[in-house]
């Protein structure tokens, strides 16, 4: 391989963290130069002055905490990373509705509970920026080329398609549910006939991750 060849295939996306648990961020900072090749953490704040004044801000990524003592609302803090660039991952030991609802509705792309393990908040951001996600799919972690999607790409319903974003986007079959306003057995069928149909053109969707990778690649990770 070709020192070119070597900086393609190591291209990684520009990650920062703001968390002021200083312990915990450097844990997880730590973690994911360990364990995430395809992510470069290129900034830890532990304040939100130290991130927005930081020279590497913005970053395509943000991983932001929910609870900071600081008197920046998650929602000021989500809309402000938003407006420079970054996408926005909300971590949280609050795993509740409302700072759910708070922080996706503010432009978050995904809330995760700190109860996870990291490789599930990893794999989160996988699927918030494009890539794939879980461990049978970790060699293949760099983003599709441009015009790279499948063609063969499934036609499905407003409601198919409703269900399959919210649940490529981190919500449980319930949830998907009472955010379509819709029974549970609705929602199930919907996302029953989005694999269906997906293995029907010879894409294989059975797994999660192989349902987000299917978003990803035909854009619906948004």
């Amino acid at each position: 391989m070709t020192n070119s060849e070597s900086v393609v295939a190591t291209r990684r996306i520009r990650l920062a963290i703001l968390d002021d648990h200083e312990v915990l961020l450097d844990s997880i900072s730590s973690w994911i130069a360990s364990n995430a090749p395809d992510f470069e953490l290129v900034l830890s704040a532990h304040t939100w002055l130290q991130l927005v004044h930081s020279d590497n801000f913005p970053t395509e990524l943000v991983f932001i905490d929910f609870q900071l003592k600081e008197p920046v609302s998650i929602e000021a803090r989500v809309r402000t990373c938003r407006a420079a660039g970054a996408k926005v991952v909300v971590l949280s030991s609050l795993d509740t509705r409302e700072a759910r609802e708070r922080a996706l509705e503010a432009g978050a792309s995904a809330f995760v509970s700190k109860a996870v393990p990291m490789r599930e908040v990893m794999d989160a951001a996988r699927s918030v920026m494009g890539l794939a996600v879980g461990q049978d799919l970790q060699r293949d972690w760099r983003p599709l080329p441009v015009g790279a999607a499948n063609q063969s790409r499934p036609k499905l319903s407003a409601g198919e398609t409703e269900a399959f974003k919210l649940y490529v986007s981190g919500f449980s079959t319930l949830e998907v549910a009472q955010r379509m306003n819709v029974q549970y057995e609705t929602a199930k069928t919907y996302l029953r006939r989005v694999r269906e149909k997906y293995v029907k053109a010879n894409r294989p969707a059975s797994k999660k991750a192989e349902l987000i990778r299917r978003a990803a690649e035909d854009g619906y990770l948004q």
